[in-house]
Order: structure tokens, then C-alpha cells, then sequence
């Protein structure tokens, strides 16, 4: 006599799942009529500041007016002509030794106005740990590289060369402690992203 297991197997075996065709990829996605508007919107909500910028003087005037840079503290700079770096990240062999960044400033490639991610690869950067170690992160963004959704975002996505990317939305925060939000939890407590020209 066969077992329940037996019979339960036999069955699922025996079962025959009609054929279906493989969907076609999603391309639908929402549009905005202003992305850059839209992402500044976006980027408001998640906790985070838009700067726009015609050039790098004007981001840096801009940022200047900020608390950002403070006198004595580390500053990470891939950007030296927007904010001056006060190290030579190139020069330190041990990660743990950027634990006291205070401002990182570094490029984007490209910014999504539905949810104000900006996609950050880590190709010039020699510690990946410093837009998560820093306590205030700049992003500078191209002005016209901004799409629309996630689906666009992904098109642009190239794995073939790039060792580590992320994207990143608004500065660290959490609120599973007693319905509280908490901005800058485990990561920076703010992001401004530059959108420049």
C-alpha cells in the first residue's frame, strides 16, 4: 500500500501545467512632465535636499551656504572642483581609516524622478564604504541625466565593467523603534544631490 507521501507525488507528478508564453518585458512605467521637478519632489520626501547648479562654482557657493563644511573635519572629495578634499583618499590602504568622513562629495551618473535614487557606480572610488561611512553625502548629477522610473534606470544599467554600484535615495534612516523616525541611523544623516548645468 502506498504511503500519503506516495499518493500526494503521484499526483503533483501526474499533473499537467498547460504551456504559456513568456510575458513580454514590462515597459510601461510611469512618465512625468518634468523629471528633474518630479525628482526634486521625490528627493524632498525621502528626507533629502536638490541643489541645482549651472556649473561648479555655483554648486560650490551654493553648498558653502550649507553647515556642511566644517573647519578640522575629513572631507571626500571626487570632485575637487565643486569641494577641495582635505585627504588624499588614494593614499590610505586601511578602509577603517575613513570612520571620521564628515563630507563625501562624489558623482552620480544618473538620477530616477520616481523615487529620487541616484545610481552611484564605484568605479573611481578606492573604499566603497565611504558614501555609507560619511556623515553627509553630496551627489553631483549630471542635469539631463535624470529618467523617469526604475524601468528606464535598469535600461541603463551596464554590468560588464562596473565591480560595485548602488543606487541611493534620501539619507539613512529608520522608524521600527517605537513609530519614531530616526535620519541618519546607520548611514549619512543628510544627502544633498547637485544637479548641475
Amino acid at each position: 500500500m502506498a504511503s500519503s507521501r506516495d499518493a500526494i507525488l503521484a499526483t503533483v507528478r501526474a499533473a499537467k501545467v498547460p504551456q504559456a508564453a513568456r510575458p513580454e518585458p514590462f515597459r510601461a512605467g510611469i512618465r512625468y512632465a518634468d523629471p528633474l521637478k518630479q525628482f526634486g519632489e521625490s528627493l524632498a520626501a525621502v528626507g533629502g535636499k536638490m541643489i541645482v547648479a549651472p556649473d561648479a562654482d555655483s554648486a560650490r557657493a551654493q553648498l558653502l551656504e550649507n553647515p556642511l563644511l566644517v573647519p578640522g573635519k575629513k572631507n571626500c572629495s571626487l570632485l575637487p572642483e565643486i569641494i577641495a578634499p582635505t585627504f588624499s583618499l588614494d593614499d590610505i590602504a586601511d578602509p577603517h581609516e575613513v570612520e571620521d568622513v564628515w563630507l563625501a562629495v562624489l558623482p552620480g551618473e544618473f538620477a530616477v524622478a520616481e523615487n529620487a535614487a541616484v545610481w552611484f557606480s564605484g568605479r573611481r572610488l578606492k573604499h566603497r564604504v565611504v558614501p555609507f561611512i560619511t556623515q553627509h553625502l553630496v551627489l553631483v548629477v549630471p542635469r539631463d541625466q535624470v529618467v523617469n522610473n526604475m524601468h528606464e534606470a535598469y535600461d541603463r544599467l551596464k554590468f560588464g565593467t562596473v565591480e560595485f554600484g548602488v543606487f541611493i535615495s534620501g539619507p539613512s534612516k529608520t522608524a521600527d523603534i517605537e513609530q519614531s523616525l530616526v535620519i541618519g541611523a546607520h548611514g549619512a544623516r543628510s544627502l544633498s544631490v547637485v544637479m548641475l548645468g
